[in-house]
């Protein structure tokens, strides 16, 4: 199978001039948590640049050094990651899958003889994740038990930090042994954004480093159980747009299975083959 068999044919771009706001309402209007950017030449033909994510600006508008800029002022172009890693629309999706992991990102933009055609991202590969042997690994096998946590008391800058520094786009939020929610980099983005909208510039610095993750997280969490199988998961995900679901047991937080993980199981699965 060939990364043009699954990729999204349909390409949701951003200018590299426009403004950080105008990245954000494209991602929520579309679902998306990732955008090639783009420069239009001489000639009127999209040149890829770049990539943004909602966990690059999340990253960004937390930084010390751009603290009391408004969200208007920040352009793509600063937040945005310079030339992406690409794939051809014909390589193999073992191979494609590969370069995600290696180089930790979700997504990347499908080429063809220089020509953007495309977006590929692990949603993608969660649609061919299902039928056998998906439908008979045990999540428990799969799953990663070295949880990355925060409390809900905790400050959302250092939250922000935990993902920096692990290199992770969301964090388990728990009280003790009990789970409270989840903090992902999208709700970090958005928490930055209406705080630097609302706040006047003289209490920006304060006021967002006295943000909790209890006002920011997403809470009833929906959770899988050990039992259930990689299919389960991955319709789970699909379902509700989920990027990683906690795993438990008799109602005992156990782990995380993430799309991530069943990256590496189709990658697996690819070598075999």
């Amino acid at each position: 199978m060939h990364v043009k068999d699954i990729m999204k044919e349909e390409i949701v771009h951003v200018d590299k001039d426009q403004n950080i706001q105008d990245a954000l309402k494209l991602m929520k209007k579309h679902k998306i948590s990732r955008l090639p950017v783009v420069n239009i030449n001489s000639e009127h033909v999209r040149e890829l640049v770049g990539m943004v994510t909602e966990k690059d600006i999340a990253l960004r508008l937390g930084s010390s050094k751009y603290g009391n800029l408004p969200p208007s002022h920040f352009h793509v172009s600063t937040v945005m990651e310079q030339d992406p890693m690409v794939v051809e629309k014909n390589q193999s999706i073992g191979v494609a899958a590969k370069v995600m992991i290696d180089n930790k990102i979700d997504g990347m933009p499908v080429m063809n003889n220089y020509e953007l055609v495309g977006m590929l991202t692990k949603t993608n590969f969660l649609e061919i994740c299902q039928g056998k042997p998906f439908n008979t690994m045990k999540i428990l096998e799969r799953m990663k038990t070295d949880l990355i946590t925060v409390s809900p008391s905790d400050r959302v800058v250092h939250a922000r930090r935990c993902m920096i520094d692990k290199g992770v786009g969301r964090l388990l939020v728990m009280d003790g042994d009990v789970l409270e929610g989840i903090l992902t980099a999208k709700d970090v983005a958005m928490a930055m954004m209406s705080f630097r909208k609302i706040v006047p510039d003289k209490y920006k610095n304060s006021r967002i480093r006295n943000l909790i993750v209890e006002d920011v997280m997403t809470q009833n969490v929906k959770t899988i159980d050990t039992n259930e199988t990689l299919e389960d998961a991955s319709r789970m995900m699909l379902e509700n747009r989920f990027s990683g679901i906690p795993v438990d047991s008799d109602g005992v937080l156990k782990g995380i299975i993430t799309k991530t993980d069943l990256l590496d199981y189709v990658v697996e699965l690819e070598e075999v083959c």
